[in-house]
């Protein structure tokens, strides 16, 4: 018998590296060995009991890449050697969700990771008609298309457009990557944050400014920003109350509010505000047909993404890695970790 080392979270706050046997490919599977994976905050979530889906015991993660060690003739070109990349939302195909093409929203959905095992495995297996092509890019690149794509799904889901005035709350990975995707875009991009290594990043790689929380108060600066109309939209990518209703706060009478943040949390507020304001609310799941667009733009050079990775930790240091991440202080932006 053949085995793998393998991360698992047993219950929330317990997590181990053990063995287990390497999966058997069966027909219309690929087997594919894990090059890098990304530690996303729903996997922190998971390890620390605040995933309002996961279940236990639980193998996380859904950002990954991998080499193509086993594949049977397909349609797509993938061969034996590729280094790639995969949709790891598992939809039904049946609800009435999938029924109208918004797999990405099915009732059922199994997200690896949360509500089915993950990529923190030395091999997996994965569905071929799931697996993208990574066109040549670096397998430490693809790893971050997954999490590019969240934050894309939510700008194409608010429809930001050219010239729209954009506050996003929240400068961890998925708000800068909702802010790579607006400045593609064409808006201009302004990010809040308690922490200012993560500002500091923000600006780095393309906001036309930032607010820290801490030090500032956001009314008071969109107000400077807009002349007193507010933003055009505000993107919520914190998963807290208070960020959903600054968001709420700050946006222009007939604005967008585009929720990214997941969270466990409820949030009380007067909805007449809604009704004052004529907001578009959007939430956004997952993504929907992104990989492909998203791989190519990074791999024609339109978008530079490997600068959003600050740690990447070896397999054998993978619990150090979750322990940090729960224990952000700001500087950890994306956290990879290396199987190969």
């Amino acid at each position: 018998m053949k085995t793998m080392k393998v991360v698992q979270i047993k219950e929330p706050g317990v997590i181990e590296l053990v063995e287990k046997e390497i999966p058997i490919r069966k027909k219309g599977q690929a087997l594919l060995k894990i090059k890098y994976c990304g530690i996303c905050g729903s996997d922190i979530a998971t390890y620390t009991g605040n995933q309002p889906f996961a279940s236990y015991p639980r193998i996380p993660g859904h950002e990954f890449s991998a080499e193509v060690i086993e594949i049977e003739e397909n349609d797509l070109g993938l061969l034996k050697g590729m280094i790639v990349t995969a949709n790891p939302y598992f939809n039904c195909g049946h609800c009435y969700s999938c029924q109208r093409g918004k797999v990405n929203c099915c009732e059922l959905n199994e997200t690896m990771g949360v509500q089915r095992d993950g990529s923190f495995a030395e091999y997996i297996t994965m569905p071929i008609e799931r697996i993208y092509n990574g066109n040549m890019l670096s397998a430490k690149t693809l790893a971050l298309i997954e999490p590019f794509s969240i934050s894309y799904h939510a700008i194409n889901r608010g429809d930001i457009q050219k010239g729209d005035k954009v506050l996003i709350f929240g400068a961890g990975a998925i708000g800068i990557f909702a802010m790579i995707s607006a400045k593609l875009k064409g808006a201009e991009i302004y990010v809040t944050d308690l922490f200012e290594d993560r500002l500091e990043q923000a600006m780095k790689m393309g906001a036309d400014g930032v607010v820290n929380v801490a030090k500032s108060d956001v009314n008071e600066r969109v107000k400077e920003i807009t002349n007193g109309h507010g933003m055009d939209v505000c993107i919520e990518a914190a998963g807290l109350p208070k960020t959903f209703l600054n968001c709420i706060e700050n946006v222009a009478f007939g604005g967008k509010v585009v929720l990214i943040g997941n969270g466990k949390r409820e949030t009380t507020f007067n909805h007449s505000i809604l009704l004052k304001k004529e907001l578009d609310i959007y939430g956004s799941r997952n993504s929907l047909n992104d990989f492909p667009p998203l791989i190519d733009l990074v791999a024609r050079g339109k978008v530079e993404i490997d600068n959003m990775v600050t740690d990447v930790f070896e397999l054998e240091k993978v619990i150090d890695a979750f322990e940090v991440l729960k224990n952000n202080d700001g500087t950890k932006l994306k956290v990879l970790v290396k199987f190969d």
